[in-house]
């Protein structure tokens, strides 16, 4: 029965050990570092270690390969993808296109769509200026 709670106990210790320092942490063979952090190295100094550094201000900060991620096309649902070719061969209002009576309004409406979309791209785009 001891050798079971030893056992157990053993198991739960080892999950809860802390995990190692960030400076042994090395990734894709590079560490970054921040501010004015030591790039490690081992006691002889033998070991290199490639560091990038950044600053200080991005310690814990999303790092910058992470943000501002647009979303691709490839994301898209196939009924998003294809609702592009249910207007292929309309006319007339509503439609964009030179034949028929009223194709441009559907141009103006298109336009009108995009610009929209710009400025709440470029709106959001400035609200998420980082303050220092």
């Amino acid at each position: 029965m001891t050798r079971f709670l030893l056992a157990g106990a053993a198991a739960i210790a080892a999950f809860t050990l802390p995990a190692g320092p960030a400076a042994a942490q090395v990734q894709n063979g590079t560490l970054v570092i921040y501010g004015d952090d030591k790039c490690p190295t081992n006691s002889s100094g033998e070991e290199i270690v490639v560091c990038v550094r950044r600053s200080e201000r991005e310690r814990f900060r999303i790092p910058k390969e992470l943000r501002d991620v647009v979303p691709t096309r490839d994301g898209e649902s196939w009924a998003t993808r294809v609702g592009d070719n249910l207007n292929a061969g309309a006319s007339g209002i509503g439609s964009c296109s030179t034949a028929g009576v009223g194709g441009q309004t559907g141009c103006f409406i298109q336009r009108a769509n995009a610009a929209r979309a710009e400025r709440r791209a470029q709106r959001q785009a400035e609200s998420a200026i980082p303050l220092p």
